[in-house]
């Protein structure tokens, strides 16, 4: 359940930033929206080997 309000937020976030011209607060290239998506998959992944 987390995993989607995480991503409903985001996609919020971003529409809104697309919409109203505000700069978004994600890195500009590929490499670096890669690195963000491998952080919060690593936080994921440990949070649910904690959890065990």
């Amino acid at each position: 359940m987390k995993e989607l309000i995480g991503f409903a937020l985001a996609f919020g976030i971003g529409a809104a930033c697309r919409w109203l011209d505000i700069p978004v607060p994600a890195p500009p290239r590929v490499v670096g929206a890669l690195l963000v998506v491998a952080i919060t998959v690593g936080f994921l992944a440990t949070e649910y080997v904690l959890s065990l």
